[in-house]
């Protein structure tokens, strides 16, 4: 794990701090948002860059873990995230969103450094992040308008022009990439002069984009800052019920320690960038909802962290 990984939400932390005050101080902050946009969607090609879809086939060796993840991700937790936000934030249409775009998302990148972390099975991991994301490509304009309520005010034309702008358009980028660089350049310098300074950017992309919302929405935080407070009880739940379910299931499974690790993993991380940018895209007069998401990784990654040490492997010939 990168020192930028391990200390990543406090990065996030600092960008939206800083964006704040400046937004506060300097009215020509507000020019910040033609930033976040842009950031948004270099960050999200990067992210997709490093994804192979090969590793579909990969997957066919862990069923019961990959229809459990399957279950937990596209069922279970959409139905939980809405029971969350219409129970808890049921006055705050704009936080409510925010919720669930944050929460019907599976991570199709961290989860990967926490689940090493945790000695799970890295293999199935990797071979489960194509399929969360392409499953999340189709399923997530569907969530957004069945659970998202009377609040989310969005027709299926501009929700269907923000997913191919944020999330289609760099995928299918990546997927290019890939495929055409190695014939170039060769695939030891593919890695070495583009997925790995790729990688490498990501999280300052995301502190960009960050920093540049809440510079050009400080006003918007300032007056609605105790709104937000509302957030930390459902996300509090959230991820305090998803590993207690998803090691249930893996007991009840009988999974080997490494696969119920994978499996607790990919349940509990979300896809705060893709979420984000999809909010940015689709509800650009309605900030509060980007500015909830981003609350979402500064209490996920330090759970994240201290969960990586709890359900770690202790046997050191567990499966790798």
């Amino acid at each position: 794990m990168s020192l930028a990984e391990r200390f990543q939400s406090i990065f996030v932390a600092l960008a939206a701090v800083v964006g704040l005050c400046a937004g506060l101080m300097f009215p020509q902050a507000q020019l910040a948002e033609h930033v976040v946009l842009p950031a948004l969607l270099v960050m999200l090609a990067a992210i997709f860059l490093q994804i192979d879809l090969a590793q579909f086939a990969a997957a066919a060796r862990a069923k019961s873990l990959v229809a459990a993840s399957l279950v937990l991700n596209f069922v279970v937790t959409p139905g939980l995230a809405w029971a969350l936000g219409a129970g808890l934030l049921g006055a705050e249409p704009d936080l409510r969103i925010g919720l669930l775009l944050l929460l019907v998302t599976p991570c199709t990148d961290w989860y990967l450094v926490f689940t090493a972390v945790a000695r799970g099975h890295t293999g199935i991991a990797a071979a489960l992040l194509p399929i969360n994301l392409v499953l999340q490509l189709a399923l997530l304009p569907l969530y957004i308008l069945l659970l998202g309520g009377e609040g989310v005010g969005l027709d299926w034309r501009l929700l269907f022009e923000a997913v191919l702008l944020v999330l289609f358009f760099p995928a299918v980028l990546a997927s290019i990439l890939r495929r055409g660089l190695p014939r170039i350049i060769g695939r030891q310098a593919m890695q070495r002069r583009v997925t790995a300074p790729a990688s490498a950017a990501v999280i300052p992309l995301l502190c960009l984009a960050v920093g540049a919302m809440f510079a050009a929405h400080a006003h918007t935080v300032a007056e609605h800052w105790d709104a937000l407070l509302l957030l930390l009880p459902p996300l509090l739940i959230f991820f305090t019920a998803l590993p207690l379910l998803s090691a249930g299931v893996g007991k009840a499974l009988r999974l080997p320690a490494d696969r119920r690790v994978t499996l607790i993993m990919t349940t509990v991380a979300r896809n705060s960038p893709i979420a984000l940018a999809l909010a940015v895209a689709a509800f650009p007069d309605r900030p509060l909802i980007a500015v909830a998401l981003v609350i979402g990784p500064l209490i996920e990654l330090p759970i994240l962290a201290l969960l990586a040490q709890i359900v770690r492997v202790r046997e050191p010939d567990a499966a790798r």
